[in-house]
């Protein structure tokens, strides 16, 4: 199958209709937000002011409330307050790791709730944020790929995300105050909830406003997509975001990858690989990073080391060794250290980075593959979960 094959998406992977209401306004694009303010009632020529000004007032000092909104005059305000909202996905719970790590459960429309997690760190604050209520994929060492598909996550409610965090952190700036550069939440990872590619529109524009100079402003080299490799999006993804991409990649032959990460099956590695070596130059991207759980007898031998150093030969890339995160329920083991280092020193040796991840959170189940809403889990015993891997 070729890049150019369009994706064939389940009718689950198409948003639902929202419920009736006002429209929000995150998520917005520039235009979109242009054209519904005019909509509204704003005059033309006085839109895209209009739109700098509130855009302003959301993303840069994360104001909600139209009256707060002081440099626009009172009666437009009360136009805005009539025919829109601001509004972020709204926070369950809120748990704290004891490594500092936070996990929030958040509850967006229809109901359903994801989750995200801000891992701090001493050069860094890291969100990871989620895509989709569920996954469209069922990778079977992944704790999330046992949760069912309900929707995608629109533009709104994953950018809500951020702004959730923030709040949290207490990082919007305050009129008047010094300007403070430190930046509690430095980077975005799309690796939470979901496959990000198989939501392209609503992820990008998501994104754009996180990345727009006039708002969150963060960086695009800030910005890391993690996909399990839906090739099509692959170009698209460089050409109309331009973040870090991380491949979901854990195995070096096509016979283990069809287990473990079962869209192989439709884009196999060879297919996969072709795409990533075109993606740094389109992009300007540095390097691609490649994450590889380690999966007790499965996929951490030595043999399995060296066939991935000839894999990604010609790549910009560094390996991301990821010791597996067991959850109840999972039909693996996290590879010993003593294997994972030697693993880790193969691939070294041959010239690539190869750091081995800290888990994370793992006491309040918010490492990398244990996210898991519990109010959208569909229940499955180990022998389950054993069978549908194929093991």
């Amino acid at each position: 199958m070729d890049a150019q094959t369009p994706i064939t998406q389940d009718l689950l992977t198409i948003p639902r209709k929202m419920p009736e209401g006002l429209p929000n306004l995150v998520g917005m694009t520039r235009d979109v937000m242009r054209d519904a303010l005019i909509a509204a009632g704003t005059p033309e020529k006085q839109a895209k002011m209009r739109v700098g000004q509130i855009w302003q007032w959301i993303y840069h000092w994360g104001v909600r409330d139209f009256a707060t909104m002081t440099n626009l005059a009172k009666d437009y305000r009360a136009m805005l307050a009539e025919n829109f909202v601001v509004a972020v996905p709204e926070v369950v719970t809120r748990q704290v790791s004891g490594d500092g790590t936070r996990k929030y459960l958040v509850r967006i429309a229809g109901g359903h709730e994801v989750e995200v997690v801000y891992i701090p760190e001493t050069d860094r604050g890291t969100l990871c944020i989620s895509s989709q209520v569920g996954c469209t994929l069922t990778c079977s060492f992944c704790h999330t790929g046992t949760q069912k598909l309900v929707r995608n996550l629109t533009a709104s409610e994953i950018i809500g995300q951020v702004m959730v965090a923030r709040d949290d952190l207490g990082e919007w700036p305050v009129p008047g105050a010094p300007k403070d550069e430190t930046r509690l939440l430095s980077n975005i990872v799309l690796m939470g909830m979901g496959e990000p590619l198989y939501n392209f529109e609503n992820v990008r524009d998501a994104m754009k406003i996180a990345m727009d100079p006039d708002g969150i402003q963060l960086s695009r080299r800030r910005i890391t997509l993690s996909t399990s490799g839906v090739v099509p999006e692959i170009a698209r993804t460089a050409q109309e975001i331009g973040c870090q991409l991380a491949i979901s990649f854990h195995a070096t032959t096509d016979e283990v990858r069809d287990k473990l990460v079962p869209i192989n099956k439709r884009w196999p590695l060879a297919v996969l690989l072709d795409a990533l070596r075109s993606y740094p130059k389109v992009s300007n991207s540095e390097r691609i990073t490649f994450e590889y759980v380690m999966l007790d007898g499965v996929n951490d031998t030595d043999a399995d080391a060296r066939r991935l150093v000839k894999l990604i030969d010609g790549i910009p890339a560094k390996i991301n060794l990821i010791p597996f995160n067991e959850w109840p329920g999972a039909p693996y083991k996290r590879s010993s250290n003593n294997r994972i280092r030697a693993f880790a020193d193969i691939i070294y040796k041959a010239g690539y980075a190869s750091p081995i991840r800290t888990p994370r959170g793992e006491d309040i189940m918010a490492a990398c593959g244990q996210l898991k809403s519990a109010t959208e889990r569909a229940r499955k015993s180990k022998a389950q979960i054993a069978q549908d891997a194929g093991l």
